[in-house]
């Protein structure tokens, strides 16, 4: 019954062995599969972090100077084309992230023209502009009122009462400890 167990376990353990190697994540350059063709390469995306109703611009070396059909359907801004762009070897294209889009990492490929090449790159959509952090300013509206208040005389009264509250609770304490009674 053991050496059974064992060798189920084992088995299964290799099976998922084999699985993990299969399924891991292609660096740059190396080619994954995602379902439906190989995607290799990369495609740069620029900027990397953008918010709804921005621009970015996308290229890549990996169509070699041709052009190529861009798809930005995951983050709702449809296809684009990449044409032959400034440097050698390159091609560029831009889309509109539509003032809709949800925040998270959207996957953006680019089909080459001539070989039926697929690259991908990631953009990240956020609510916050790149330049710097936005902070919150203000109260909340709670209706219950801050620790500091609009008034700081009222604030400093309520602090002496709970002080005076609490020496007279400590010096009854201590005469009960002593037996003097109340």
């Amino acid at each position: 019954m053991r050496r059974t167990a064992r060798l189920l376990t084992g088995t299964a353990l290799a099976v998922a062995a084999a699985g993990l190697t299969t399924a891991a994540p292609a660096h740059a350059g190396e080619a994954a599969y995602t379902g439906e063709t190989a995607v290799t390469g990369t495609l740069k995306v620029s900027p990397s972090s953008v918010v709804p109703g921005e621009r970015a611009t996308v290229n890549t070396t990996a169509c070699g100077g041709h052009g190529a059909a861009g798809d930005a359907s995951a983050v709702g801004a449809g296809t684009f084309t990449l044409a032959p762009g400034a440097h050698e070897g390159e091609v560029a294209g831009e889309f509109e992230v539509p003032p809709s889009a949800q925040p998270g990492t959207y996957e953006i490929v680019a089909t080459c023209g001539d070989s039926g090449r697929r690259v991908a790159g990631d953009l990240v959509v956020t609510l916050t502009p790149a330049q710097g952090q936005v902070y919150p300013r203000g109260s909340v509206k709670t209706g219950v009122g801050g620790a500091l208040g609009p008034d700081p005389v009222r604030t400093a009264a309520g602090v002496a009462a709970l002080a005076v509250a609490a020496a007279g609770g400590t010096w009854l304490l201590h005469r009960r400890a002593r037996g003097d009674g109340i």
